[in-house]
């Protein structure tokens, strides 16, 4: 008899141990595009992944743990999206980083919200959460050490001139997302404003 046969209806087969936080880290990703941040709860999980609620805190350690877990997916999304780039003139690269930065924000919203504006409480970022956050912003600094070693940019200390094209890229996406944006066209506007900022770095 196969050990399906006998799994309660409405419950999955069961998962092996070295399996289950994998599970439920996907289980939460499927809550969370599915219900948004509000829906994200340790029993929503659970009933996801087919065990016990009990199973979330013993593996990830409840709520807060799930958070984490999805935070760290999420920057390492990002980090692949801003380090992607094939384009061999690296000013062209650097505005490709810009633009799919603004396009994992639209295709990935819930995350984006849990990301950046707190739309989970959280009680505090884990040293791991911080160590892949540190790692995307780090790609986007690559990409300006890039730029800049192959003459195409003016920045004598990346870091900065990465914090600054930041700032720059997450205030017109945070400002997209929330219906703030007054002209016809969001993505128009916001390929000027890449534009318009590398303009002032070009050498």
């Amino acid at each position: 008899m196969s050990s399906t046969a006998n799994t309660a209806p409405g419950r999955r087969a069961r998962t092996p141990s070295a399996d289950v936080q994998r599970e439920l880290v996907s289980a939460a990703e499927a809550v969370l595009v599915r219900d948004g941040p509000g829906g994200l709860t340790v029993r929503a999980v659970a009933a996801e992944a087919g065990i016990a609620p009990m199973g979330v805190y013993n593996r990830l350690g409840g709520k807060e743990g799930l958070v984490d877990a999805l935070l760290i997916m999420g920057f390492d999304r990002l980090r692949a999206v801003v380090e992607a780039g094939q384009e061999p003139d690296m000013l062209e690269r650097l505005r490709a980083c810009g633009l799919r930065y603004r396009e994992f924000a639209l295709a990935n919203r819930h995350f984006y919200a849990i990301m950046f504006e707190d739309a989970i409480p959280h009680e505090h970022t884990s040293a791991e959460v911080a160590e892949h956050a540190a790692a995307a912003f780090g790609a986007l600094v690559r990409n300006v050490e890039a730029a800049a070693a192959a003459g195409r940019i003016a920045a004598e200390d990346p870091r900065e001139v990465a914090q600054q094209i930041w700032s720059a890229v997450h205030g017109a996406v945070a400002l997209e997302l929330k219906g703030l944006v007054l002209t016809p066209d969001p993505a128009v506007t916001y390929r000027a404003t890449v534009d318009t900022m590398l303009r002032g770095l070009a050498v």
